[in-house]
């Protein structure tokens, strides 16, 4: 298992079970905590080949180097992170995603993670992630013609993909909330639980990129339908909306900061894939950057 350092104790992460435990009895000194994101996520290209009307990717034409990928693993590893997510864009196309998770996997203890559209799922790549792809998210934003319309892609093709994912590894569905897509939830969920998802992360639209702010009465309406949510998937939402939804945050005195990172295709390391500003990765490395992310802005000291 893999220790993590902070300020709630010693963590320790299976990153093949995704067993977490914690041992809080003794705090850790501050000079021994882990130096990197518990998290991170890497847009490996910002090409795709869907045009969603909710998209946040910037549209120009950077993909980042499988070489880079592969040192800033190594690094992230090394200071205790215990996860990395590739994402996009569309991950799939990048040209050497098999090489790079299939490096993570032999050379490194973090555990691989993706989120993908899911129509190049096909039976050939996934049994060569499989085994190198701890767990898999997969975007599904309404049912039937609500999801054909924002996607442009056939449901029922999700569905069989959906069907077999489950035979090669974990996964999960990732599910954009907004005035469309909040009248199926409900069956959203009963589809994912029948499919044998794991989780329905929610993620009600942000007014970033193409995207538009989730109006009230539709984040009124996702409100009530999770707090009168019995199903058997594990509910999840994307943190800038944590607050305003009945959460558990089991690491409590972890700073936001210390808990997740993204690295955009220019490799420019930011907060989250929503910030427009960070700091540009360079030959010192990706902790040096995520050092300046943390510890120099307005000079204050996490």
């Amino acid at each position: 298992m893999k220790l993590r350092r902070g300020p709630d104790g010693y963590h320790f992460f299976d990153r093949m079970s995704g067993m977490n435990f914690l041992l809080d009895e003794a705090i850790p000194a501050p000079e021994t905590w882990s130096q990197s994101p518990r998290q991170i996520s890497i847009a490996l290209t910002n090409q795709c080949d869907l045009s969603c009307p909710h998209c946040y990717a910037p549209k120009t034409k950077a993909k980042l180097d499988s070489s880079q990928i592969k040192l800033w693993m190594t690094e992230l590893d090394q200071h205790g992170c215990f996860g990395v997510g590739f994402g996009g864009g569309e991950p799939t196309l990048h040209p050497d995603l098999l090489e790079i998770c299939d490096y993570g996997h032999l050379n490194t203890n973090l555990a691989i993670t993706m989120t993908t559209h899911g129509h190049h799922l096909t039976d050939n790549l996934l049994s060569n992630l499989s085994g190198k792809v701890n767990f898999v998210r997969v975007s599904m934003d309404g049912v039937g013609k609500t999801y054909e319309a924002i996607r442009n892609r056939p449901f029922d093709r999700l569905l069989s993909i959906l069907n077999k994912l489950g035979g090669y590894m974990p996964y999960g569905i990732n599910f954009v909330v907004n005035q469309q897509t909040i009248p199926d939830i409900a069956e959203a969920a009963l589809i994912a639980e029948d499919l044998g998802a794991s989780d329905l992360l929610l993620l009600p639209e942000e007014a970033v990129g193409k995207g538009r702010q989730i109006n009230p009465t539709s984040k009124a309406r996702l409100q009530d339908w999770v707090a009168g949510y019995s199903g058997k998937l594990q509910l999840s939402v994307g943190a800038r909306n944590a607050n305003d939804f009945p959460t558990t945050i089991p690491l409590q005195q972890e700073p936001p900061e210390l808990a997740f990172a993204h690295i955009d295709a220019d490799g420019v390391l930011k907060r989250t894939s929503f910030d427009n500003a960070g700091y540009k990765i360079d030959q010192k490395g990706v902790i040096a950057a995520f050092s300046s992310l943390c510890y120099q802005q307005a000079g204050a000291i996490v």
